[in-house]
């Protein structure tokens, strides 16, 4: 039994039904073979327009109804992603390039994500105060009301789920605007799990579009709230455009995340850590191993390790067989990637493995060599490259580890976790993992990075995710009417 009773979602966008979108409709292309395998609607600026109008008056009834409810819903959420978990990763592989392990990884995660939402929906909802005066006191959490949602096409289930499943179990209504070159596990997927979940109509709504969608969606006035996961460039704009029509923005950006590798750590342990960090779902990853500091005493084996790692994984359709890698999500992306590793080399990197690509298969890359100027060193690169520099000292590689303007996810490996610790503290950073490489995320965990990686952490865990999706509204009562000298 499939979880699309019927392609549902051709050429139509979802507003708690299915209905057709006034932008037309799309194209849903495989990355790995270029062949169209369905067609979805395409959202305009007056069908956006229109959805946040229709969220905002179905999101009253939503977050007044039982806490109990809106949990249950979350839970039946849950159930789904697991019953229909083959078939959600099936697409994640077919549209987004994903190899089967990262695949079933991203479908499991959307179910922790619902599960944990679910228990969101009964935490205590604020605080009582003291006051100077002879009443009651409180500060108490109130739904946002509606919640913009713009999601990337990298992990497009999951990080659309981590920005709709808490707005959900907080009272808020969504209007989610999935990549296009994602639309159906990034959208559809979701849209048709709270439907058969049982989510009241128009709370939820997805509208897969372009740019104008996007620009329409921060507009929007019902929408208080946008969560935005993209590039920083991007997010730069959607920042700016938020600011002015006096709006939060939670924005999750781009990043240059470094693995350090102190002198003591284990070569082949490490070299291990690294290539996951660097290659997992072709480097297309915000918290992706950017950047290998290496002491210069191990730099040499670690560098012939990982590229061994490189040359031995294997690149192809996720469908044809187990992979370790897939295809680039796109042409433009695949050409960033190779000017990168070509100017790279051009200014004296060392092309220790890959740099080769058929089609949108890119072979993953080792660089050695490289200076804190190397084009793949200096940039994010967004693809399956691991730059490799040596560093002598903690001091020197606390530097080069700063140098960027990120500061979204950093590892640390050594035999002695303290050491890594106090490194730690000298390096800007919203994620830090002592002994295991920079990707990694979990539904319970804060969420975030600092400088050009974002605004903080504003994902995951119950803290973060009441002051992301809620308000702060400060209650008096006392017995009688107050009395005034006029």
């Amino acid at each position: 039994m499939s979880l699309f009773d019927g392609d549902v979602w051709t050429s139509k966008v979802f507003t708690g039904t299915w209905t057709s979108a006034r932008g037309g409709d799309a194209p849903v292309v495989s990355p790995a073979t270029g062949a169209e395998i369905g067609r979805i609607g395409s959202a305009d600026a007056t069908d956006v327009a229109e959805a946040a109008a229709v969220a905002a008056k179905a999101q009253r009834a939503w977050a007044t109804a039982p806490f109990a409810e809106r949990a249950a819903v979350l839970r039946r959420a849950g159930a789904l992603f697991e019953e229909y978990g083959d078939e959600v990763a099936g697409w994640l592989g077919r549209e987004a390039g994903s190899a089967p392990g990262k695949a079933g990884f991203e479908a499991h995660l959307a179910v922790t994500e619902a599960y944990e939402c679910a228990a969101l929906a009964s935490q205590p909802a604020g605080e009582v105060l003291r006051s100077a005066k002879p009443r009651l006191s409180l500060a108490r959490r109130v739904p946002v009301g509606v919640v913009g949602v713009i999601a990337p096409f990298n992990f497009p289930l999951i990080l659309a789920m981590r920005s709709v499943a808490p707005a959900l179990a907080l009272g808020n209504a969504v209007v989610l605007k999935p990549d296009p070159r994602t639309a159906v596990s990034g959208g559809a997927v979701i849209a048709e799990v709270f439907r058969r979940a049982g989510l009241p109509e128009g709370v939820l709504h997805v509208l897969p579009g372009g740019a104008a969608a996007g620009v329409a969606l921060v507009e929007a006035p019902e929408v208080r709230v946008i969560s935005f996961t993209g590039s920083t460039a991007a997010g730069r704009k959607v920042g700016e455009a938020a600011g002015r029509h006096l709006k939060r923005a939670h924005l999750e950006l781009g990043g240059n995340s470094p693995l350090i590798v102190l002198a003591d750590a284990d070569v082949q342990r490490a070299a291990s850590v690294g290539a996951w960090g660097s290659f997992l779902h072709q480097g297309q990853i915000c918290m992706t191993t950017g950047r290998h500091l290496v002491h210069e005493s191990i730099a040499d084996a670690y560098v012939e390790a990982l590229a061994a790692k490189a040359e031995a994984l294997r690149v192809g359709d996720p469908e044809s067989g187990e992979v370790a890698l897939g295809p680039i999500i796109d042409a433009g992306q695949r050409d960033k990637i190779h000017s990168l590793v070509t100017r790279s080399v051009e200014a004296g990197a060392r092309l220790a493995a890959g740099g080769t690509y058929e089609g949108l298969f890119y072979r993953p890359t080792v660089l050695d060599g490289v200076t804190v100027d190397t084009p793949a060193f200096a940039e994010e690169v967004f693809g399956p490259v691991a730059p490799v520099i040596r560093f002598s000292t903690l001091e020197e590689a606390a530097e080069i580890a700063s140098s960027s303007d990120y500061g979204l996810s950093l590892g640390i490996l050594t035999a002695n976790p303290m050491r890594g610790y106090e490194l730690a503290e000298r390096i800007p950073s919203g994620i830090v993992h002592i002994n295991d490489q920079t990707v990694d995320d979990e539904s319970v965990a804060p969420f975030g990075g600092v400088g050009d990686s974002g605004t903080g952490s504003r994902f995951g865990g119950t803290t973060a995710n009441i002051e992301a999706f809620t308000e702060t509204q400060w209650v008096t009562m006392q017995a009688e009417i107050e009395r005034y000298p006029f």
